[in-house]
Order: C-alpha cells, then structure tokens, then sequence
C-alpha cells in the first residue's frame, strides 16, 4: 500500500521534503501547503491551495484525499498546535505538539526550561516593560548583550548589541 503524505510549509526545507518523499515506492502522492513555485516540479507532488492557519481545513483536506501522514516544516503551525488537532483527528503528524513546540517558539520557556534542567546556557533576564530592560542593560555588568525577542521570528528575532545604546535601541525596537 502507498502513501499520500501533506508537506505543510512554502521554503526551502519543504521542497526537499516534498521531494525527497516522492521519491519513496512507499509514497503515490505527496501535496505541499501552500508550497512554491520549485515543490510541484515533480510529477508525484502537488501544491494545495490550502489555508494551512484553519486546522478545521487541514484536517478536512487529509480526510478528503486520504492523507496517511502530515510533515510540518515551519515553527509557526507547530507552536499553534497543529500537531495536536491533527492527531486529535487520527492523522500521524511528523512534528512536536504544541506544549512540546515552546522549545522553540518562546525564548524566555527555553532559558527557563535549560535553567531549570542544569543546561548550560547564557545569563539571561526575560522583561515585558521596556524601561525595566533598558535599566537593567545600563547596570549590567557583564559585556556582552543580546537582545532577543521571545516568540518566533523566522531567525531573525536576535540583536548582538555593540554597545549599550545599540542594547537599548534594540529593546525599543521589539518591545514598543
């Protein structure tokens, strides 16, 4: 029996996953959500129009074309739970519930989650006010400062301040 596999994501990552499966005897057709203009090259894979925000939809799209197994590639759907309602409705999903996700999806979980474990990480403070931030980069006293914003960014959510006024800017910058 094959397999018919939803590849959920639009990059880079998803086009190799779209197309390494289509080249498995064990998968007959592979859908990428909302994939891009390199994922439907292949005769074995289709981009679906598909709203990959509205669950409820992804799960009636693995229900219609007998979806066997979901591969999640962007954190966003992950950190939302997508995993979760997926295997709620019996569909495998390769891809971390959402309590599992904050690994990733929120900085401030994963410094607590390494300080709590005994993980080696950076001295970290996590702050919601901007003037309580700013006060504390101006009486740090280690060097090195690195702003980040909690919650995803596609990688980009990380400042390595040059200095302290560069620190301060940063915070402004995310949290106001």
């Amino acid at each position: 029996m094959t397999e018919t596999v939803l590849v959920i994501g639009s990059g880079g990552r998803e086009h190799v996953l779209s197309w390494k499966l289509s080249k498995s005897p064990k998968v007959s057709q592979v859908y990428v959500a909302p994939g891009n203009a390199g994922t439907c090259q292949d005769k074995k894979v289709e981009n679906a129009d598909l709203n990959v925000k509205d669950f409820n939809a992804v799960v009636k799209f693995c229900d219609d074309r007998k979806v066997s197994l979901v591969v999640v590639g962007p954190e966003d759907p992950l950190a939302a739970g997508i995993a979760d309602t997926l295997q709620q409705h019996g569909i495998c999903c390769f891809g971390p519930s959402a309590a599992a996700a904050q690994i990733e999806a929120s900085k401030s979980f994963s410094k607590k989650f390494m300080e709590r474990h005994n993980i080696p990480t950076a001295r970290f403070q996590t702050f919601t006010c901007p003037e309580a931030a700013t006060k504390h980069i101006k009486s740090a006293t280690y060097k090195a400062l690195v702003i980040k914003a909690s919650g995803l960014s596609a990688g980009k959510g990380v400042v390595v301040a040059q200095n302290r006024d560069q620190a301060c800017q940063a915070v402004t910058d995310i949290l106001v």
